[in-house]
């Protein structure tokens, strides 16, 4: 765990005394950002370099763009998804604008059209996070045979008085529900496994937000947690890392 145990200090001390000299390092976050993903290599970086710990790292880049994780997500949502809905909203972790514009390699793109998330490409998209949080989408779409007015994309979990990301899961769950939505669903690609942000700030939250706004039934989709598809999923995206040399 990134903030909590068993920490990547603990494991990684742990497999050291075990004699293992090469790790795979997989942050379980599909699309990248300084936050998230970059943190955590620099903690277990740090700890192989404060222990003098005999340990290599091959490091698994987020794999938003990844067939068999799109795959996954789309199998996952498929039971949900026959059971009949009016829309699908795919509600991200948010992020403070700062974020984009601090990793944007070309400062001439992020935010800078109200389309630039689906026109990224090549060195953009590989740092952007909102622009692959609309990749994953896209991609989940087509797998699922989704038409495009029958789902959309908002972010969640603002904090502070920083600008954040845009759309605001909180303002789309009243827009849908002026316009007509009753039935609901609604995923949370940015993670794999479910955490307060989902069954709490969606799940309970969020549903109480969107009935009051005038909609009748919001059910949250789980994440892909345990789900046998997505195990051997993240496996085989795991076993095509390169080896550290």
């Amino acid at each position: 765990m990134r903030y909590g145990e068993p920490s990547i200090e603990t494991s990684l001390r742990k497999l050291a005394a075990q004699g293992i000299t090469r790790v795979t390092f997989a942050p379980l976050y599909p699309q990248f950002a300084d936050s998230t993903t970059t943190t955590a290599l620099i903690e277990a970086q740090r700890v192989i370099a404060a222990y003098k710990l005999p340990i290599k790292l091959s490091v698994l880049q987020p794999f938003f763009a990844q067939p068999e994780y799109l795959d996954a997500l789309a199998e996952s949502a498929r039971p949900y998804l026959e059971q009949g809905f009016d829309h699908l909203l795919l509600s991200y972790h948010g992020l403070p604008e700062r974020h984009l514009h601090k990793t944007n390699p070309t400062g001439q793109h992020c935010l800078k059209s109200a389309d630039c998330c689906q026109r990224a490409e090549g060195k953009v998209l590989e740092s952007c996070y909102r622009a692959q949080c609309y990749s994953v989408s896209e991609g989940f779409a087509v797998r699922a045979g989704l038409r495009p007015e029958q789902w959309s994309v908002a972010f969640q979990s603002r904090l502070g008085r920083a600008k954040w990301i845009e759309p605001y899961t909180e303002a789309r769950l009243a827009e849908l529900a002026a316009q007509g939505v009753k039935k609901l669903l609604v995923m949370c690609p940015a993670f794999v496994a479910d955490c307060i942000e989902t069954p709490e700030e969606i799940g309970i939250r969020g549903r109480e937000q969107f009935i009051a706004a005038g909609g009748e039934d919001l059910q949250l989709v789980p994440c892909l947690n345990t789900q046998p598809q997505w195990v051997a999923a993240l496996a085989k995206i795991c076993a095509r890392v390169p080896e550290a040399v």
